[in-house]
This record gives C-alpha cells, structure tokens and sequence, in this order.
C-alpha cells in the first residue's frame, strides 16, 4: 500500500448526480481556517471535522475533489521569516507546514470512509506519493480525493498559486476558494459591516478594485486559461454541495465578456 493511501473503502466512484454543474473541482483551503476561532496557532479539530463531512458529502454526490490547502496556521513563508533568514528558506519552510496540514486532512476524511491520497511537489516517499499529474487524474477518476501538498515546490510562489496550477493540470472544472466569508466583498466584511457581496463578478474587476480574490501569479493563470474561481464559505454546512450544483452560493469569478456589462456590481 502507498504511504499517503488510505484503507480499502468506498472501492469505486458514486455516480455523478445528474443535477451537478461541475464535475471535477479543485478546492482550496486556508491554512488560517484551520485555526477555528478560539486558536492561534494549530489545528482546530472541530474544523477539520466539519470539512470532512461537507468533502464526504460532495464526493456522495459523484464529484472528483482535489484539494490544495495552505499552511498559514502553522508557518506563513517569508511572512514568519526569522530576522535574516532567506525567502526561499522560508518559502519552504511554509511548503512543509503545508504537508502537516495536508497530512490532518488526509486523516480527518479517512476517518470518515473516503478513500485519500497526498501528493507532494517534494519528494517525502515515507508519507506521500510525488505529484504526477496522470496518476492524479487516474486517483480522481477511481473516487479518491486528492491533495495537493508542499505547494508548487518551489520558493516564490503562493499556495493560491499551486491551486490554479495543479487546478488546471487535472482538468478541473472550476476552482472553489473556500474561506471564512460568504465571498468576495467591496471591503473585507470582518472589518467594514457596510461591505457589501458580489455574487458575479469579471476578473478584471476584480483587478481594478484590488479585491485579493487570489494573488496575481494565481489569478494570471486563471484568467489566461479562462478557469472560473468561485469563493464561498466552506464552513456553512452545505454550502460546497450547493456550489457543486451552480447554486448561487457566494461569488463567482467569470471571464465572460459579453456578461461584464450586463452586471450591476455594488458601487
């Protein structure tokens, strides 16, 4: 058995709800999220829990999930860089907090019956297969969920980025950015009540109001390739079947041209 595989469960994929919008998704998650609301530093397993039931629950309904999650809650690259210390150090530094926290998700969906495997962008045979695309999408195909680890592998690029990457290396259909809010807001609605939701938004309003959707590098490749982004709360519980059924649940990210002028976004 691999060392990042889970037990023999589930042995083959649900079939895919007739009603679903996208089929194979690529979800990032936040390191910070892990740290629940009473923590700073850690992993909140109350958290992890709740992430574990609304995956189980997707994959139930016949959606392939990959997932990239950061590693913010343990160590933030260059952001937590001792005084003198390189970025590239701490760039993988971060990448290593990242397999901690993919390592506690991996275990966290095991113990709710699905089958799993960590990939990593770093060679760390003992508890991860290495990244291969094929063998990824092969992983998806057969019903397991994926998660990405160890970022791209390199220093100077974000988890954000990896998500886009590894999103588009597998086919995916979308990429859903799950986070603390409901989406994406004129201001950040943690600080300003007044802020108010976009449900659709253009990228290249994004662009122009400096909403931090995903960092630049990240949101480049989505929008060259055309790849959707939605960003909604995963920890409302449903709210990442809802997605999966092109609910209106949070906000969507489109390159639609002939749509930008038809929105009406808040002012």
């Amino acid at each position: 058995m691999s060392p990042s595989s889970s037990p023999s469960k589930n042995a083959g994929p649900d079939e895919p709800d007739a009603d679903l919008t996208y089929q194979r998704v690529l979800v990032k998650l936040s390191g910070e999220a892990l740290l629940g609301t009473d923590r700073e530093f850690g992993i909140d397993e109350t958290v992890l829990r709740t992430y574990a039931a609304e995956i189980k629950a997707a994959v139930g309904l016949g959606a392939e999930i990959a997932l990239v999650i950061g590693g913010g809650n343990i160590f933030r690259g260059v952001e937590n860089a001792m005084e003198g210390m390189t970025r590239a150090h701490a760039d993988y530094m971060g990448m290593l907090a990242t397999m901690i926290n993919g390592m506690a998700l991996q275990d966290a969906l095991e113990q709710v019956d699905l089958q799993t495997r960590l990939q990593s962008s770093i060679k760390m045979e003992e508890i991860a297969e290495p990244f291969i695309r094929r063998r990824a999408i092969r992983h998806l195909e057969k019903g397991r969920v994926v998660i990405f680890g160890a970022g791209t592998g390199n220093p100077y690029f974000t988890t954000d980025t990896a998500a886009a990457l590894r999103g588009l290396e597998i086919g995916a259909d979308v990429i859903l950015k799950g986070t603390r809010v409901d989406g994406v807001f004129t201001a950040d609605p943690e600080e300003d009540d007044s802020a108010e939701l976009f449900t659709r938004i253009h990228g290249r309003e994004v662009i122009r109001r400096n909403l931090r959707v995903m960092d630049m590098t990240a949101f480049t490749l989505c929008q060259e390739s055309g790849m959707p982004i939605i960003v909604f709360n995963m920890s409302e519980r449903g709210t990442l079947r809802q997605v999966l059924r092109g609910e209106t649940v949070g906000t969507h990210v489109h390159w639609d041209e002939a749509q930008q002028s038809a929105e009406r976004a808040p002012a």
